[in-house]
């Protein structure tokens, strides 16, 4: 009996000992000071302001993920992720304290990553394809915010690379009878896919995404409630990185939509980075949005630049004008449909007159740790 004991203790220490885990605290920290013209003053004219921004080269953060290996090739892991406004400390916004990610779910090497919760939305993929990673001027902006949403009650899966090849994909439950949505849950069903193909000269991918609408499960607004159709690429060229991508997004059952209130978008652009130093690189993009049922189209012009003044932190600069077309009225953030200057609600919408141009300049510091 006492030797059963005693080899059961051992196995059981053995399986203890085998399982090693880890827990990393992480964040980052981003600054600045932005200058923009061309903000309707409510008045039927334009204005321009100075401001103390966080969060313009990059979401500022904290969170934390950890792992533990079970054996067998398995592990656990976990991924706690909140965002919040560096220039005042308040913050999250929508969504609680850890408003960006709140997951957990199982690994293997050989079979992929499975996890739950609340995580960035799938259309967060065209992050590898801007040439300014979605900064607060860029792939998000003339979408009006579609490409950079949260998503909760979500299951993705992460499938090993094979011959270059991986596949991601997630689908969001709403919580509700209808599946879709029916005024008792805070969001309809969301759900999407992606494959990625990645070389040493370049990478390729395609995605898929809808956003239903948690009232009735509908696709009738481009901005909010659509699906989108992606494909995207990256070339590499030594120094050179060129990036270009192209974007459907469409409705369904937007007929007799009021004209000016579009039911589709196409939205593309394209860049490069050059990394001229380990320390410095330059950037230039363009994007572009066109929007039918006349509202008009968009192009937005940017430069800007980083510099390395550690492994963990960055200066960074852009400047960047939006033109508009006669019956548009998109700013170089991704703000809501709507005229721009004061809200009934008390805030403020940075979108220009219709048919206006606005500019801006931002630099700022950002520190990772």
């Amino acid at each position: 009996m006492k030797k059963a004991l005693l080899a059961a203790a051992l196995m059981s220490a053995g399986v203890i000992a085998h399982a090693q885990s880890s827990v990393t605290l992480y964040g980052r920290l981003d600054a600045g000071l932005e200058y923009m013209s061309g903000l309707s003053n409510g008045n039927g004219g334009s204005t321009n302001r100075f401001k103390a921004e966080s969060g313009d080269w990059g979401t500022s953060l904290w969170g934390m993920k950890g792992v533990e290996d079970i054996g067998g090739g398995n592990k656990v892991l976990f991924q706690l992720e909140g965002s919040f406004n560096t220039m005042n400390g308040t913050g999250p916004g929508g969504g609680g304290l850890f408003n960006r990610w709140a997951t957990v779910g199982l690994s293997n090497d050989a079979y992929g990553t499975f996890t739950m919760g609340r995580m960035l939305y799938i259309s967060n993929g065209v992050w590898d394809f801007d040439p300014f990673g979605q900064s607060n001027w860029s792939s998000a902006s003339l979408v009006r915010g579609r490409n950079w949403p949260q998503s909760s009650n979500n299951f993705a899966y992460q499938s090993p690379k094979i011959a270059g090849f991986d596949f991601y994909g997630q689908y969001a439950l709403s919580n509700a009878t209808s599946w879709n949505g029916n005024n008792t849950t805070a969001q309809g069903r969301e759900a999407g896919a992606q494959v990625t193909y990645t070389s040493s000269l370049f990478q390729l991918r395609g995605m898929y995404d809808e956003i239903r609408n948690p009232a009735n499960g509908g696709l009738a607004d481009p901005f909010n409630f659509s699906r989108e159709y992606t494909g995207a690429a990256n070339v590499f060229l030594g120094q050179f990185k060129v990036q270009a991508a192209f974007q459907a997004v469409r409705t369904a059952g937007a007929n007799g939509t009021a004209y000016g209130t579009p039911t589709t978008l196409n939205h593309e652009w394209g860049g490069v980075t050059w990394q001229a130093t380990p320390a410095a690189a330059l950037i230039g993009a363009v994007y572009h949005v066109n929007a039918n049922n006349g509202g008009g189209n968009a192009t937005i012009y940017t430069v800007g630049g980083s510099y390395n003044l550690s492994k963990r932190t960055l200066l960074d600069i852009q400047v960047a004008t939006v033109r508009n077309s006669k019956t548009a009225n998109f700013g170089l953030e991704a703000n809501a449909a709507g005229a721009g200057g004061a809200t009934t609600g008390g805030g403020f919408n940075d979108n220009p007159l219709p048919g206006h141009q606005q500019s801006g300049v931002y630099a700022g510091i950002q520190h990772s740790f």
